[in-house]
C-alpha cells in the first residue's frame, strides 16, 4: 500500500531539514559568514568554556576530524583559542575570544529569527508534540547505532 505524500517522514525530514539549512545558511552569510556549524561550536563552548575538543564533537555529534578542522577554521578567524590542558599538555580546550563571545551574541540573535519562523503558524501544543517527536529520534536512533 503506498504511503501518503504528507507521511513520507524520511523524505520530509531530509527535504525540510536541506531547506533550513540552506536558508539559514543565507541568511547567516549575508550577516558575517557564521556557518551553522561555526555557531553550533560558539553555543557550546560559551556555556561550557574550557570544554575539550572531543566534548564539542560529541555535543554537536561531529567526527572528531571533522571537529578537529572546524576548530582549525574557527582558531584562523580568531573565534575560538586552544589552550593546553593544565593536568594533560597533550589535551587541548576551548575557549571564546572577545570575538567569538560577540559572533556568539549575534548568532544567539539570529537564532531567536529562526526559531520564530520555523514556529509560525503552529499552535504551543503542535510544537510541543514535533519537538518531541524530534528529540525522540535522538534515542530511537542512537549514535553509532547500525542495527
Amino acid at each position: 500500500m503506498p504511503v501518503s505524500p504528507d507521511r513520507r517522514l524520511v523524505f520530509l525530514l531530509n527535504a525540510g531539514h536541506r531547506r533550513v539549512q540552506r536558508w539559514i545558511e543565507a541568511k547567516m552569510a549575508a550577516k558575517g559568514g557564521l556557518t551553522a556549524a561555526q555557531s553550533g561550536v560558539l553555543f557550546f563552548v560559551g556555556g561550557q568554556e574550557g570544554a575539550l575538543i572531543g566534548e564539542a564533537a560529541e555535543a554537536l555529534d561531529l567526527a572528531p576530524s571533522a571537529m578537529t578542522g572546524l576548530i582549525d577554521r574557527m582558531t584562523r578567524a580568531e573565534l575560538v583559542e586552544r589552550r593546553h590542558d593544565p593536568s594533560d599538555g597533550r589535551a587541548m580546550r576551548l575557549y571564546l575570544t572577545d570575538k567569538g563571545h560577540t559572533a556568539r551574541d549575534a548568532a544567539k540573535a539570529g537564532l531567536d529569527g529562526v526559531n520564530a519562523h520555523l514556529t509560525d503558524g503552529f499552535t504551543d501544543d503542535e510544537i510541543a508534540v514535533v519537538a518531541r517527536w524530534l528529540a525522540s529520534l535522538q534515542t530511537k536512533f542512537p549514535k553509532g547505532d547500525a542495527a
